[in-house]
């Protein structure tokens, strides 16, 4: 590590020459070693957000209900009952595009901190995932690693991954997205903030050792790939879910006294981000001692020890009177517990390693100057409309193709390798509702959760993607009875220092505020994952949303399983939109025309009188169109069921594979005992409903006399992923 400090190494590590230049005029002189390490990883685009906080700051992130928005480790919620829901959404993109299993694996880690470290225990794992061409044998090995990644931490840890979703596009071929979410559960009146205070006290490490695993992360994860991103596994950390449950554990039996000041879990930058954004947030010093760090390896340099992102580890500020008490917690539990420095009333950040200062940095510039940079932008523009599209493969050919292809096949193979019942208090599993229900133990309560977002959308029409992501996060929520509260986003996109990027961020951003006003369903934390590009091919822009809801009585909640001797109805209009649709790309080959434009008002007029169909008791089964338009939707309300159903034929006017299988927004379908009265209610509502048909005990016969057998249908539905993975007895 004996490299000279000059703006030819700032760059190496990822600093510009105007933001080396600012370091100089912080500092006075040229930085050490450790101090250019320090000023990488803070003004890094994965920490510091200096090309998105400018646009972040125009979200909705208040409500009556909202206890801690964006700035904390995650958001908090009053979901009542004197309970907080805490939750939010973080990236693990490069490091699972590098090595698969660890990368998604140390992804669930680092979110499930997020949440514990701020009192909660953590009830539910999702994830929102995107893969490339499944033609490529990587994209087979990346699917694979990262599922048993996720299942294999999570798993572990004994917290259910109730949720989530998968796409694939080819512009995911070099740059996967694994985006993974938490949420956990906590006392309104017990929650733990970062923000470090009083003194003198002292700061203390717990956890893991720290070892020389993910050392310039997140300054990997601020740039784009080239050709030899393979080759950086050093900058991947390895985990552990075995201490992470045991740090879980520990850190809650903790908190049940009150020993803690502040907390913070050690993410990405780890000490260093750790220890600089608790003394900023508090408005102190801190003085760290680097010797007393416990070490996995030998030989550690002060610079290592502070960007290392080795797992499974936090800081804690404690009262110095309930020091013993806390480390006795923690050799109980037989983790690492030292006291690696103190407090300060300097305003710096002073990092000593074998009685030598290493590093002394003033923390308000280190922040107040970091970089902010407003990019410019090019808007995308519109696309024209698509015309007329002639159906040249008929209803049951067009459903059959579509149920089978990647990303409408079923998702089994991957939630088999997930425990989504471990805790026992989960109602719906995955595939059986649109929108995962999680009962909170001991009560009726429920909270429902869900990941959404249709990138394809997006790349055509970023304002609307955005909105539409948001609307779908509500919709699946409001679909099983619940009330949407709030959501938590992960912002993917490619590189910011290209106009046309930075013009889909901004404009997925207003789609994004327009819809979170429209459904009183507000931001409350999020991570923003730039530069997902590789040798210049960028990702699909992908803003996807993490939404959650809840439900006074989790009875309450309905699925999408169809059962016979039902009324199937459909609420919101339909014009059989086929701009950007899955037919359109699977059946005609063709990915162009405008999306499905976004009426927040419909969505929230439809939505509020689902909801309330549902509350009342009139709605058996719920499931909102989304990719594959009705007739996908129906069939997959029968495969999950006991049901076939008889189909009426759409209205005049509508050619049939637009109705069928257009995309248009707003619309759910529900099966009812009685049509007629939730049509007159409907009508009484000035709400969009028609009669669709009715289920029954045997086929799906659609409105062209096409009769298709429900077991054959689940069977194409099912080939897919078990046949790409080898699974025996697949064809």
């Amino acid at each position: 590590m004996a490299k000279d400090v000059n703006q030819a190494l700032a760059r190496e590590f990822g600093l510009s020459a105007d933001e080396y230049a600012r370091v100089l005029d912080i500092m006075g002189r040229t930085p050490s070693l450790t101090e250019l390490g320090i000023f990488s990883v803070m003004w890094s685009e994965h920490c510091s957000y200096k090309s998105s906080r400018v646009w972040l700051k125009t979200l909705p992130t208040t409500a009556p209900w909202v206890i801690h928005g964006p700035g904390e480790n995650a958001g908090v919620v009053d979901i009542g009952e004197g309970l907080a829901a805490i939750f939010k959404m973080e990236s693990h993109n490069h490091p699972s595009f590098i090595e698969p299993y660890q990368g998604a694996a140390t992804g669930v880690g680092g979110i499930l901190r997020d949440v514990f470290t701020m009192g909660a225990r953590p009830i539910a794992n999702l994830n929102a995932l995107r893969f490339g061409d499944p033609k490529l044998p990587r994209t087979k090995r990346i699917v694979d690693g990262v599922v048993r990644g996720i299942g294999g931490y999570g798993n572990c840890v004994g917290v259910p991954t109730v949720g989530g979703e998968i796409n694939f596009h080819p512009a995911y071929n070099g740059n996967p997205l694994v985006n993974a979410m938490t949420v956990g559960i906590a006392a309104r009146d017990k929650i733990f903030l970062s923000a470090a205070a009083g003194i003198g006290n002292p700061v203390v490490y717990v956890g893991s050792k720290t070892g020389r695993d993910g050392i310039h992360g997140a300054t990997m994860a601020s740039a784009e790939f080239g050709k030899d991103s393979e080759e950086k596994r050093p900058t991947v950390q390895v985990g552990d879910p075995f201490t992470e449950k045991l740090l879980i554990e520990a850190c809650l039996e903790l908190m049940a006294t009150d020993a803690i000041v502040a907390i913070q879990d050690m993410g990405a930058a780890g000490l260093t981000s750790s220890s600089v954004e608790m003394a900023g947030k508090g408005g102190v010093g801190i003085e760290l001692d680097l010797d007393a760090v416990p070490q996995r390896e030998t030989h550690m340099t002060a610079y290592e020890m502070m960007l290392s992102e080795s797992q499974e580890r936090m800081l804690i500020v404690v009262k110095p009177e309930r020091r013993e008490m806390a480390q006795a917690i923690f050799e109980k539990w037989d983790l690492d517990f030292a006291v690696i420095g103190h407090l300060t009333d300097t305003g710096r950040i002073v990092v000593k390693h074998n009685g030598t200062v290493e590093a002394d940095i003033p923390l308000d510039p280190l922040a107040e100057q970091a970089p902010l940079y407003h990019r410019p932008i090019a808007e995308t523009p519109k696309r024209p409309s698509l015309g007329p599209v002639v159906d040249t493969a008929g209803l049951g050919a067009a459903l059959e193709t579509l149920i089978a292809c990647p990303d409408l096949a079923s998702r089994s193979w991957v939630w088999d390798q997930y425990d989504s019942t471990v805790g026992g208090q989960t109602v719906k599993r995955p595939g059986a509702s649109d929108a995962a229900i999680v009962k909170l133990e001991g009560r009726a309560r429920a909270l429902a959760l869900t990941t959404d977002c249709t990138p394809r959308y997006v790349l055509a029409d970023p304002e609307a993607g955005g909105a539409q992501a948001v609307a779908e996060a509500w919709r699946n929520i409001t679909a099983t009875g619940a009330r949407p509260l709030a959501i938590t986003d992960n912002m993917n996109f490619a590189n910011p220092e290209k106009p046309e990027i930075m013009g889909q961020f901004a404009a997925a951003i207003r789609g994004m505020a327009a819809a979170c006003v429209a459904l009183d369903f507000p931001v409350v934390s999020g991570n923003v994952s730039l530069y997902n590009e590789t040798e210049g091919r960028p990702i699909l822009p992908t803003p996807a949303i993490g939404g959650l809801g809840v439900l006074e009585d989790a009875a309450q909640a309905v699925g999408v399983a169809l059962t016979p001797g039902l009324d199937l109805v459909l609420v919101g209009s339909t014009a059989g939109w086929l701009g950007q649709s899955l037919w359109l790309r699977e059946i005609a080959g063709r990915e162009d025309g405008p999306p499905p434009p976004v009426d927040l008002a419909a969505e929230r007029f439809n939505g509020d009188f689902v909801r309330g169909q549902i509350l009342q008791g009139h709605v058996r089964a719920c499931h909102d169109c989304s990719d594959g338009g009705l007739l996908v939707a129906i069939a997959e309300m029968t495969m999950a069921g006991t049901a076939g159903a008889r189909l009426l034929p759409g209205p005049a006017g509508v050619a049939p594979h637009a109705f069928w299988f257009g995309e248009d927004q707003g619309r759910y379908i529900l099966a009812v005992p009685d049509a007629a009265a939730v049509l007159q209610a409907a009508a009484f509502a000035g709400v969009p409903a028609i009669r669709l048909g009715e289920s029954n005990a045997g086929d799906l016969t659609l409105p062209d006399g096409t009769t298709m057998s429900v077991a054959a249908l689940r069977s194409a539905n099912e080939r897919f992923f078990r046949a790409w993975m080898d699974e025996p007895g697949q064809a």
